[in-house]
């Protein structure tokens, strides 16, 4: 959430109109073409930077703006701050097809960085990828390592190793391998030189002192990017630089070349036991580039591990001891995929730190690499990942669920790493109520991470328990507010919307009667059982207007598309019928959130008619459950869409055709039900407390009616006097006029139908019906 004043400065840029931002950048032409660029440029490109990053659409520039920003870029005397606002300009720019930036000409490093990544930013047009890849290698050969052009260019051959991995040579990869050993192992343990002294400084008091650890203890083993100082010389900046590009280089140096380690070979692990359990320590013996990275790579993570048991006396120190620790992991896996020598010396130090950090709340986020780590190497190295997992899934969502970071990150894990899962799937599909927390609380930013995600939770035998969780998650995210409010240590920062003042939910929260289920909304996996939680529908309606229970009810039908589009593929024919009845109990039963069951009830009304069709005896099987629910006309306006669905799907599938159990009984029946209804919503006076019923309700159930009646004989004369008096009805001054009467006329029978509509709309084809001699013996009857 930004500040007033910030959410203030982003309206004003985005209200400004093209003619407007036309006649700022001939102003900034002039101030980028004059000799002094000083603080009004600055500020000028400064607001010309939020102007164009402040919308979703592509601001357009005058050529001439883009050409200056290019030119001003290239200048060798120009400051560092101006370049900088002109390569963020034209990085949001991109792609742009006004762009002409010179390469080869420029010499100075931060400046060849900066060129780059506007060059990377517009794609890999014209290979511009493979260009900037060269042309960095080229300047990074013809310096010595010390020289101050790596520190800038770092960076880049980062970016383009990720973006274009195929770029370097066997030569090129060779020496940059080479250089990147120097730089992890050999920087220097003594703090950098100050810039400049002062007249009276000593000598003496100008050196510069050792390098220490996060503690303060005097650092005695190599440089490391959790060792500190004052100062940083080169060659310590290029230790921290190559140690954050390291793993992509490792992925791109493999064994097998970039993409190798995608894949997840069982095989080719059981096949290195022999490897694993014979490995020595190679320090002693003469290494190539590649395996000598390798061991430097480790040795690094290894000290990184140590570093991290270290107290640190800061807390930025301590955050970046857990991000550190974050990287180290992940190096060591793919160090340990690559050459499974490794997995023996690492997993002593890993199931430590494990059994370290698993109890301290501060570092969950270093448990995810961890559990990968067991998950992908736990069966040769004789680690219960299972047990890992468990832990991961069970504690980490019910206590962090409030964490935007971390909540990422988790549904992340799981949806990269699903590939690893195969023996503990059912651990992670039983913990689907505790991912829906995450979900619950950070619904926006996670809903398309959820939409990849759900298909592999989804399963047979949580489905029920599935659906139902995802039509309460706005009640749980209600929940959840109400846990928060009664922590018995909140946090400095409140979570939760202070101006949301809910003294009853509290106090409901808390009350004995109300405590099972409030407890079986917050479980933290799979119960197996199913709670109708409409008393808290009607305990939580005061928070159904808090902005994120809002969000939360905004994501759901699209998650419910989501889930059906899975489940269906594995759903049975017992699972089938559980799922419509499902969905026609649970009509009645939404959280009252603004706008929220209408549309649930557009996304349960299509997903009713995919289920009959892909299991057309299911109105046959459920016959009775289909009369109860047809039975009252309560809600019908407000669920005309299901009701809608359910009477089509009768017209269309109770039939002998689809199924040979279809009885003329059951016909009977449902003609009788369909009758009362059709009877009571044309006859009912529209009223505040009763809204009007879409003529499309009664159009389908016209048309189910003249279905069923052709398919039974005895209801053919029935239903053509039916036709007869919906046809008077509808031809009647009073369904034209919604009601309203002139004075001294007869009050005439009435529809339920909204003014301005009449019940003509959608079915000119019934009026043919009702005008022919005898219509329905049109038709052959389908049983006697």
């Amino acid at each position: 959430m930004f500040s007033a004043g910030a959410e203030s400065l982003l309206h004003q840029a985005r209200e400004i109109q093209e003619e407007e931002l036309k006649k700022f950048c001939s102003r900034i032409s002039k101030l980028l073409q004059t000799e002094d660029l000083g603080p009004d440029t600055v500020d000028s490109l400064q607001r010309l930077f939020l102007i164009i990053s402040a919308t979703k659409y592509h601001r357009r520039l005058e050529k001439m703006c883009i050409d200056l920003l290019q030119a001003t870029l290239s200048l060798p005397a120009c400051p560092e701050q101006l370049q900088v606002l002109c390569t963020a300009i034209l990085r949001e720019m991109s792609p742009c097809d006004s762009l002409s930036l010179a390469w080869d000409h420029t010499q100075n490093s931060r400046q060849l960085s900066l060129v780059a990544s506007v060059l990377l930013a517009q794609g890999d047009r014209n290979e511009e990828v493979r260009a900037v890849g060269q042309g960095v290698l080229r300047a990074l050969e013809s310096r010595q390592p010390e020289g101050p052009s790596f520190r800038h260019l770092l960076p880049v051959m980062a970016k383009v190793v990720v973006l274009s991995p195929g770029t370097l040579q066997e030569d090129q990869t060779t020496l940059l391998s080479k250089r990147l050993v120097d730089w992890l192992r050999y920087a220097s343990l003594q703090q950098g030189f100050p810039h400049s002294g002062s007249f009276f400084s000593t000598p003496r008091a100008r050196q510069p002192g050792p390098i220490t650890e996060v503690d303060g203890a005097v650092a005695t083993d190599f440089f490391t990017v959790l060792s500190t100082g004052h100062r940083f010389t080169e060659d310590q900046w290029l230790n921290v630089q190559g140690f954050s590009m390291l793993r992509a280089w490792l992925l791109h140096s493999g064994p097998e070349g970039p993409g190798a380690l995608d894949t997840d070979d069982g095989s080719e692990q059981e096949g290195s036991m022999l490897s694993v359990i014979s490995a020595t320590s190679s320090a002693g013996r003469l290494l190539p580039p590649r395996e000598r990275l390798r061991e430097v790579a480790f040795e690094y993570c290894q000290r990184l591990i140590e570093q991290s048991n270290r107290r640190a006396l800061r807390k930025g120190d301590s955050d970046l001891q857990k991000a550190c620790l974050v990287e180290a992991v992940l190096v060591l896996d793919v160090l340990c995929r690559q050459d499974p020598s490794f997995l023996y010396r690492s997993l002593s130090c890993l199931k430590a730190l494990h059994g370290r950090l698993q109890g301290d709340p501060a570092s969950v986020r270093v448990l995810l690499p961890l559990a990968r780590f067991f998950l992908s190497h736990g069966e040769v190295a004789a680690v219960d990942s299972e047990a890992v997992c468990r832990h991961l899934f069970t504690r980490i969502p019910s206590e962090q669920f409030h964490s935007p970071m971390l909540a990422f990150e988790f549904i992340q894990f799981c949806r990269d790493n699903l590939h690893l899962f195969a023996g503990h799937l059912s651990t992670l599909r039983l913990s689907f109520p505790n991912l829906f927390k995450f979900l619950a609380w950070n619904s926006p930013p996670l809903t398309s991470e959820f939409v990849e995600l759900l298909p592999a939770l989804a399963d047979a035998g949580t489905a029920l328990e599935m659906l139902h969780a995802l039509l309460d998650l706005p009640c749980l995210t209600a929940a959840l507010d109400l846990q928060l409010r009664s922590s018995p240590a909140p946090s400095e920062r409140p979570l939760w919307d202070t101006s949301l003042r809910v003294p009853s939910c509290l106090e409901a929260f808390r009350d004995p009667k109300f405590q099972g289920l409030f407890q079986y909304l917050l479980r933290p996996k799979a119960s197996g059982t199913i709670e109708r939680l409409a008393p808290l529908h009607q305990l939580l309606q005061p928070m159904a207007s808090c902005a994120r229970v809002a969000q939360c009810a905004e994501a759901v039908p699209t998650l419910l598309q989501v889930f059906f589009s899975a489940v269906t593929q594995v759903a049975d024919g017992a699972l089938t019928n559980q799922l419509a009845l499902l969905l026609l109990g649970r009509s009645d039963s939404l959280y009252p959130a603004p706008g929220y069951a209408a549309c649930v009830y557009r996304v349960l009304s299509s997903q009713f008619l995919a289920l009959c069709k892909l299991k057309p005896s299911l109105v046959v099987e459920l016959a009775r459950d289909l009369l109860e629910f047809l039975g009252s006309v309560n809600g019908l306006c407000s669920r005309a869409s299901l009701v809608t669905s359910v009477v089509w799907a009768i017209g269309e599938y109770l039939s002998v055709t689809y199924d040979r159990r279809c009885t003329v009984e059951q016909i009977n029946k449902f003609f009788e039900a369909l009758e009362a209804l059709l009877f009571e919503v044309t006859q009912c006076r529209p009223s505040a407390t009763l809204p009007s019923c879409p003529p499309q309700v009664v159009t389908v159930l016209m048309t189910t009616l003249t279905k069923l009646a052709s398919r039974s004989q005895d209801l053919i004369p029935r239903t053509s006097l039916l036709l007869s008096k919906m046809r008077n009805l509808a031809q009647s001054p009073a369904s034209s006029t919604g009601g309203h009467e002139s004075p001294g006329r007869e009050a005439g029978p009435r529809l339920g139908l909204a003014p301005s509509e009449t019940l003509t709309q959608g079915w000119p084809l019934f009026i043919l019906w009702a005008l022919s001699p005898s219509p329905l013996l049109l038709g052959h009857a389908e049983l006697s």
